[in-house]
């Protein structure tokens, strides 16, 4: 790849990893409307840790009190706020790194097409809008159950499919179960680290196996790229959801979801 067609993938990829538009949509488009070829899976690996690390940053005050939370599950305290919430990240983890292993391979090969993304972009964006709009704005992040993770966990392992989009899925989720707009965000940052987390050591390992020449360098680029703009687009985010609501995304979604079918036909 060129230095140009890494900037522009990481930019992409930061932009699109945590606002509710699909990042895997949009990194299939891309390419496809400029006739690259594909990125390959080191660069996805690379992307995706910058925007981990990016979460990770903006977030670092909630993941520290995470790792303070798994503390005490591991001393048997699960009575505390920071334990609970430890097993409720835990707890809605897993059902995406189920169907990652058992999907992830599959949906890659069958689901990285255009036409699929129009169908994914517009139907989720449907449903996010009238879940921000008609949702309930009651309930705070401390109130997250056991029940309220595992469905919002489940919902994450929509977004394997290109076009669907991680934070998009599981704000949604949050808010039919009544969350607040900010908290209904916050918990989905907050699943999506540990994912993303186990997502881009997966494809490293099957990197180091396939025995590819890394361009380390390039990577590096990519990574950086992607954890500014990630940084950058989760902190307007949270500002915009907060203030106006999901409305502007899902009006974004149904325009791409036209634009892809106009250019298909």
């Amino acid at each position: 790849m060129t230095t140009l067609q890494i900037v522009i993938l990481a930019i992409v990829q930061g932009l699109t990893e945590f606002l509710p538009i699909s990042s895997s949509g949009h990194l299939v488009l891309v390419p496809y409307l400029f006739d690259w070829i594909d990125q390959g899976l080191a660069f996805d690996v690379a992307v995706h840790f910058g925007s981990l690390v990016a979460v990770c940053i903006f977030f670092r005050k909630d993941i520290a009190a995470l790792f303070a939370g798994g503390a005490d599950v591991v001393t048997g305290n699960i009575k505390t706020p920071e334990s609970r919430m430890a097993l409720a990240i835990t707890l809605g983890t897993v059902p995406a790194a189920l169907a990652g292993l058992m999907f992830a391979s599959w949906i890659e090969q069958n689901f990285r097409d255009p036409a699929i993304i129009v169908y994914t972009l517009a139907g989720y964006g449907v449903l996010m809008g009238l879940a921000d709009r008609f949702g309930r704005r009651e309930r705070s992040m401390a109130s997250v159950d056991f029940k309220d993770a595992f469905i919002i966990g489940c919902a994450q392992a929509l977004a394997l499919v290109p076009g669907t989009s991680r934070s998009g899925v599981t704000i949604t989720a949050a808010r039919i179960l009544g969350f607040e707009r900010e908290d209904a965000a916050r918990f989905s940052f907050l699943l999506s680290a540990p994912v993303i987390f186990l997502a881009a050591g997966y494809k490293f390992v099957e990197l180091l196996a396939s025995g590819e020449v890394v361009a380390w360098g390039q990577l590096g680029l990519g990574a950086l790229v992607a954890c500014v703009v990630a940084y950058i687009s989760i902190e307007f985010f949270m500002r915009v959801v907060t203030r106006i609501g999901l409305a502007p995304f899902a009006i974004y979604r149904l325009i791409l979801a036209a634009v892809i079918l106009y250019a298909l036909v």
